[in-house]
């Protein structure tokens, strides 16, 4: 069965959406890093910019070619996953205005950075963590295959939480108490939960 990614009109409710979702996040993540946070970054930038397009191109060709792994209720599923995107880009850009500057594609922490409480920020340490997966969760369910979903899901995930532990010991380190103070109250992805 060919994914409704690419069957009309799924196929252009599907990519005008991936296209709008994703536009904001390449003009983050293509901005150059500030080459002193080279270390506080560790890599992170770079496995987030090769591993998750890695894994989207994988979850498609799986879709496409694994045709037997295809999940039941496509059109239920499609409609899920384009909810899933947009749900997610929504909460990516309320996370880019909450954070402003100190929203960055590489970890980036300056020691006069201050501790963001504010909106979904409140509730959860990453929040814009949580968003794009979401946006990659919305991607695996349009495609409507149980071989590729957790493919990508996986690898997206495992990029994501490297990062976590990455710029959690960048901001423990340079900002100290305020942002581990902070780390004792809210959970990292999931309010009350996680």
């Amino acid at each position: 069965m060919v994914p409704l990614v690419f069957v009309w009109p799924y196929a252009l409710v599907f990519w005008v959406v991936l296209v709008w979702a994703f536009s904001v996040e390449f003009r983050i993540v293509s901005k150059g890093a500030d080459p002193s946070a080279k270390a506080q970054d560790a890599g992170s930038r770079r496995l987030i910019r090769i591993g998750q397009p890695l894994a989207i191109i994988a979850a498609f060709v799986i879709a496409v070619n694994v045709g037997s792994a295809a999940l039941p209720h496509p059109v239920w599923l499609f409609w899920a996953g384009v909810a899933a995107m947009v749900g997610g880009s929504l909460l990516r850009r309320h996370c880019f205005r909450m954070l402003g500057a100190s929203f960055t594609g590489a970890v980036t922490v300056r020691p006069e950075q201050p501790v963001v409480e504010r909106g979904a920020y409140r509730y959860v340490r990453h929040p814009s963590y949580t968003a794009a997966a979401l946006m990659f969760l919305g991607i695996g369910l349009a495609l409507g295959n149980w071989v590729g979903l957790p493919v990508l899901l996986a690898v997206t995930s495992g990029t994501y939480w490297y990062r976590v532990v990455v710029e959690e010991r960048a901001l423990a380190a340079t900002i100290g108490d305020p942002y581990r103070s902070y780390m004792r109250r809210t959970k990292r992805f999931v309010p009350f939960v996680f």
